[in-house]
């Protein structure tokens, strides 16, 4: 039955999104539950292509602006287009990443770097560059995406693990620094989400049986597990959650 007092309660009308690496996986997972939910999307990553057919999929509310996040110097030029185009964006999903799967002895100098250069330097710099602009607008939510590798020890991934641990404390510092201009800064923990990112690392045999094995609630997770999850923590009904970590993995990791 439809509450018009409820209908609404987790609106984004009004908002500007940015979601890097929004083109596929996670991040299109959360434009689009954003774009449902009444936000303006802009979409961001490497492959214009991809990011143009993703913005066409969403719709006439989400926008495609190519950007690499490890090419430090020009995030502030990008937010500087986007409010040019836009207006200022309320809402930043640092969710790009990469990924390489080695035994620590095999893990060359580049690999570590590069994983580093997106997940942790990246994530900076779009932080660094977007927050002033919602010190303007007087709220914002930023979001990284980290992962349940921040959290236990996982083998074969140490870049990634040691990237997403720094995320986490990225998170604290800029909730800290931030609450008091109204602009909040969580991060999410996925375990395994069944997406185009996973699919590339472990064989397609690997999630066979396994939310049988164990998922607490019986199957693995979606993006769209994820991205609900996010809806709710960028919305105004989270206003009281800052420099928080949150899980998603149906209890197939502990948490905290």
């Amino acid at each position: 039955m439809h509450n018009p007092q409820t209908a609404d309660i987790f609106s984004l009308k009004d908002r500007l999104a940015i979601i890097t690496g929004g083109g596929t996986g996670l991040g299109f997972a959360m434009a689009s539950c954003f774009v449902a939910s009444g936000a303006r999307v802009i979409i961001t990553g490497r492959r214009a292509d991809v990011l143009q057919a993703a913005a066409k999929q969403l719709g006439p509310n989400a926008f495609a602006e190519q950007h690499d996040v490890t090419d430090l110097e020009i995030s502030a030029s990008l937010l500087e287009r986007i409010e040019a185009r836009h207006g200022l964006p309320t809402i930043l999903i640092n969710n790009a990443g990469t990924h390489v799967k080695k035994r620590v002895e095999e893990h060359t100098i580049a690999d570590f770097h590069s994983i580093l250069a997106t997940h942790v330097e990246g994530a900076f710099a779009m932080t660094r560059a977007t927050v002033p602009l919602m010190k303007r607008a007087g709220l914002g939510s930023i979001i990284f995406t980290a992962s349940m590798s921040s959290l236990i020890g996982l083998p074969n991934i140490v870049g990634y693990s040691a990237a997403k641990a720094g995320v986490l404390a990225l998170t604290r510092v800029a909730a800290a620094e931030n609450g008091p201009h109204g602009v909040r800064v969580n991060a999410i923990t996925p375990g395994l989400i069944y997406n185009d990112f996973l699919r590339k690392i472990y064989p397609e045999e690997f999630f066979d049986g396994y939310a049988e094995s164990r998922s607490l609630v019986g199957r693995i997770g979606q993006p769209e597990d994820v991205a609900n999850l996010v809806a709710f923590l960028v919305s105004d009904q989270a206003g009281y959650v800052t420099g928080e970590v949150y899980g998603v993995s149906g209890g197939v990791y502990p948490h905290g």
